[in-house]
C-alpha cells in the first residue's frame, strides 16, 4: 500500500506500518483478553477503550494467550479451553499480536505475572527497535499488572493498569493477593473502573492518592434506541409482550440461570413474557448447555430466546426490544452493558455487588437487590416490568455517560505520563 511500510517481528509476522505516524507516541496495550477473530467478544470493553486513544497515540496491542504443551488434550473433555489464536491481526487499523507464555493451570498460576513478562519481552524488545519508547498500558492487575510493573522496570518505561474487577476474586487469594497490591503500588499509574474496586484495593494496602476511577463509557452512537415495535417486528417477538433480556457471556458470574429461576413465577403474573438471553461462550467458560437444558426443565421453551452472541452494533435491536434489562452477576467492576442498555431506554434490576450501584445510581434508572436474594430479585424484576419509567430520562443519563469525557481525561493522563518519562530520560 502507498505510504505503509512491511516489518517482521518475531514468527515471520509480517506487519504494516504507517510511515507517517512513526513519530507518534506509542501506547503499548497489554491486555491477555482482548478480541480476536477466534474469539470475537472476548475483551471488547477493553478494545472499546484503548481504541479510543487513537489519534492522540500510537496503539500496539499485546495480548499474551496462556499456553502449556498438553492443553490441546484438556480440549477433549472441555471444549473451548485456551483456544489457539493466530499469532497476528490488524484491527481497524491497531497491529494485535497473541504471543503465548507458559502458564500451568491450577496453583501454578501464581507464577503467571512473571511468565508473561519474561515470554513477552522478546517481542517487547522488537517492537522498542521499530516503533520506540512508549508507555505500558496493562489492564487488570494480575497477571498482566503484575507482568507490566516487570517489563516496564526492564525497558524503561512507565506503566499504567487499570483495574477491572478480577482483582476482587484474586484478593482473596493468599497467593495471588501480594501480587496484586505490589503490581498496584509499584505503577506509576492506576485507573479504576468504579469506586468500589478502588476502595477494595486501598483496604488491602494501596495508597488512596494514587488510584483514580475512571469509568467505563456507552458508544451513544450504537446503543440507541429504535422503535418498540419495529424491534419487536424483527426479533419475532409478540408486540403485547412482557420482555426481560440479559446481555453478557454465558457463565456462572453473570447469573442467567438466576434469572431463569425466577421466571416460572413471573409467567404466573405476565403470562405473555419473553427472556432474551444475548451472548455465548467466553475465556471464563460456557454454560450454554446447562442453561438450555434449565429451560427444558423448568418448561420455559416458549418464553426464552437465545440469540447467542451478537457484535456491539447489532445490540440495539434486542435491547429495544425488552422492557427491562436484568442480570443478576456475582461480581462486576463497572458493567458497561447497564450504560448500553440505558441508551436504549430500559431500566436495570441487578445485584450490589461490585460498582453495580455507581451506574444504576439511582433509583429512576432502576433496582438493585442484594446478591444472592431470590425473592428480592423476583420481586425487583416485576415491580420493573409494571412501571411506568421515565425513558428519556434514562437515555439522558446514558448520554451523560458517553465516552468522549471519558477519553478526554484518559488522553490528559497518558499524555502527562508520556512528558514525565521524556524529562526524566533527558534528566
Amino acid at each position: 500500500m502507498p505510504g505503509e511500510a512491511q516489518v517482521t517481528i518475531g514468527n515471520d509476522t509480517e506487519l504494516p506500518v504507517a510511515l507517517e505516524e512513526q513519530g507518534s507516541r506509542t501506547i503499548y496495550v497489554l491486555s491477555s483478553l482482548f478480541p480476536s477473530r477466534i474469539q470475537p467478544t472476548a475483551g471488547l470493553f477493553v478494545r472499546e477503550r484503548v481504541f479510543r486513544l487513537r489519534p492522540a497515540f500510537r496503539l500496539v496491542v499485546i495480548s499474551p494467550q496462556p499456553w502449556f504443551p498438553l492443553q490441546s488434550l484438556i480440549r477433549w473433555f472441555r471444549p473451548g479451553y485456551r483456544p489457539d489464536t493466530g499469532r497476528f491481526e490488524e484491527q481497524d487499523g491497531v497491529e494485535v499480536f497473541f504471543p503465548r507464555f507458559f502458564s500451568l493451570p491450577g496453583v501454578l498460576r501464581r507464577l503467571d505475572g512473571l511468565s508473561m513478562a519474561l515470554c513477552t519481552l522478546p517481542l517487547f524488545l522488537k517492537l522498542r527497535r521499530r516503533y520506540g519508547e512508549g508507555i505500558l498500558d496493562a489492564h487488570f492487575a494480575y497477571p498482566n499488572g503484575r507482568a507490566g510493573v516487570l517489563l516496564g522496570r526492564w525497558l524503561g518505561w512507565p506503566t499504567s493498569i487499570t483495574l477491572r474487577g478480577t482483582e476482587t476474586r484474586q484478593l482473596k487469594d493468599p497467593a495471588l493477593a501480594p501480587q496484586v497490591v505490589s503490581a498496584v503500588r509499584e505503577a506509576d499509574q492506576v485507573i479504576s473502573v468504579s469506586d468500589s474496586l478502588r476502595q477494595l484495593l486501598v483496604r488491602a494496602g494501596a495508597a488512596a492518592d494514587h488510584i483514580e476511577v475512571v469509568g467505563n463509557g456507552v458508544d451513544i452512537g450504537k446503543f440507541t434506541a429504535i422503535p418498540r415495535d419495529e424491534a419487536r417486528r424483527r426479533m419475532g417477538i409478540p408486540a403485547d409482550a412482557s420482555v426481560l433480556i440479559s446481555v453478557g457471556g454465558l457463565v456462572e458470574r453473570k447469573g442467567f440461570h438466576r434469572v431463569l429461576e425466577i421466571l416460572p413465577e413471573l409467567i404466573g403474573q405476565f403470562p405473555q413474557l419473553r427472556y432474551v438471553i444475548v451472548g455465548g461462550g467466553s475465556p471464563e467458560g460456557d454454560m450454554s448447555d446447562a442453561l438450555r437444558g434449565q429451560v427444558r426443565d423448568l418448561g420455559l421453551s416458549g418464553h426464552v430466546i437465545f440469540t447467542g452472541p451478537l457484535p456491539p452494533e447489532q445490540l440495539a435491536l434486542p435491547l429495544s426490544s425488552a422492557d427491562v434489562f436484568v442480570l443478576s452477576t456475582r461480581n462486576e467492576g463497572w458493567a458497561n452493558v447497564f450504560l448500553e442498555a440505558m441508551g436504549c431506554g430500559l431500566p436495570v434490576v441487578t445485584t450490589a455487588v461490585g460498582g453495580n450501584a455507581e451506574v444504576v445510581s439511582s433509583s429512576d434508572l432502576g433496582t438493585v437487590v442484594p446478591f444472592g436474594d431470590r425473592v428480592a430479585l423476583r420481586d425487583a424484576t416485576a415491580a420493573a416490568l409494571v412501571r411506568d419509567w421515565d425513558r428519556q430520562h434514562i437515555m439522558a443519563h446514558a448520554r451523560e455517560n458517553a465516552w468522549e469525557a471519558r477519553v478526554r481525561i484518559l488522553v490528559e493522563r497518558f499524555r502527562a505520563l508520556s512528558a514525565g518519562a521524556r524529562s526524566a530520560r533527558k534528566g
